[in-house]
């Protein structure tokens, strides 16, 4: 697959679908995340180390841009796109959210718990929304 520059490697990322249950009712919330550098919503993801397993990267960026720590669950789609002019492959799981807490960082500013109708709303890709779907249906819910 070229992109006419030459550059044909794949960007590889991992991240996960943060939930938990509200400390409040019970009910599902997911966290997304906002990034001041983008101006989107979107799910905790990031670009793996050289060498670095799959699924300890998405884990590893969960922490790093939330704050908090997970636990994984279920496998979740992959997703493909192209960006910066480079094809862009991001793995994802299902990932309960353990303990930890958001402090505001250069990548991330701004966290939300929501509930899945307002997730979709909120996320700024469709790509992104399609893996609340995957999330319901992993954990049952759909």
């Amino acid at each position: 697959m070229s992109n006419g520059n030459g550059n044909n490697d794949v960007v590889r990322a991992a991240g996960c679908v943060l939930w938990r249950r509200s400390p409040c009712d019970g009910t599902l919330e997911i966290c997304v995340v906002h990034r001041p550098k983008y101006d989107d919503w979107s799910h905790p993801k990031g670009k793996l180390k050289r060498g670095e397993d799959t699924l300890a990267g998405a884990l590893r960026e969960v922490e790093e841009e939330t704050g908090f720590r997970c636990v994984p669950g279920a496998r979740l789609p992959t997703t493909n796109y192209i960006a910066n002019g480079r094809p862009k492959t991001v793995d994802y799981w299902a990932a309960e959210a353990t303990d930890g807490g958001f402090t505001p960082n250069s990548e991330v500013d701004r966290i939300l718990w929501l509930s899945p109708a307002a997730t979709r709303r909120r996320l700024t890709q469709s790509r992104d929304k399609a893996l609340v779907e995957a999330l319901l249906s992993a954990l049952h819910l759909a």
